[in-house]
């Protein structure tokens, strides 16, 4: 969890008029490596970086699931506690573009809104699939968000922070201090932890 996350979730519920935001950790991510940090571990991180943060939550729904977590059964187990209410699922650009490649991607507007956080000067598909969503889904201002519960697809421009987590555990690997690019409390951790160190990653 860095400040790149913190800020888009921040402009994005800012302009859609979103009651709160749900952090989900993945379990088992199933389309890449385990993750560096253990499952605990990165749960303390994320509640050292919400802490005092109103509206932000954590959703541990994917941690305690014993198998691969896929998106699309996420939001079904939202939608069965939440049937009826309008969800929104957030989603940086890099990863909207890639949907095509995620389980069961079709389905995904069918149980929430696609909220879309646009670097400045990025350009938008207007072919292929995300090109045919934006053209079938694509709304221009939040109010259907509300109106709704599922089924549209918003994209806004939100600052843009130049920060990713494999270049700060690469830093941190390197003997780097990620001051600035993560909350305090969670450079803390990270330090104390010495979970991105290279000793701990290569044994």
């Amino acid at each position: 969890m860095h400040d790149g996350h913190l800020r888009m979730a921040l402009e994005l519920a800012t302009h859609c008029g979103l009651a709160g935001v749900r952090f989900i950790p993945a379990g088992q991510p199933p389309h890449r490596p385990a993750p560096v940090a253990g499952s605990a571990l990165r749960l303390a991180m994320l509640e050292a970086a919400l802490a005092g943060c109103p509206g932000f939550t954590i959703d541990r729904r994917e941690l305690e699931r014993d198998a691969p977590s896929f998106t699309v059964e996420t939001l079904e187990s939202l939608r069965d506690e939440l049937p009826g209410r309008p969800l929104c699922l957030l989603l940086g650009l890099d990863a909207f573009l890639g949907l095509p490649r995620w389980h069961r991607w079709t389905e995904l507007p069918g149980l929430a809104h696609l909220v879309v956080a646009m670097r400045p000067g990025s350009r938008l598909p207007t072919a292929g699939e995300i090109g045919r969503l934006l053209a079938a889904r694509g709304i221009s201002t939040p109010q259907l968000l509300h109106e709704r519960p599922a089924g549209c697809v918003l994209v806004h421009p939100v600052t843009q922070l130049d920060i990713s987590a494999s270049a700060i555990r690469a830093l941190v690997a390197d003997g780097g201090d990620p001051r600035f690019l993560v909350p305090e409390p969670v450079r803390e951790l990270i330090a104390a932890s010495g979970c991105y160190n290279m000793d701990e990653r290569t044994g």
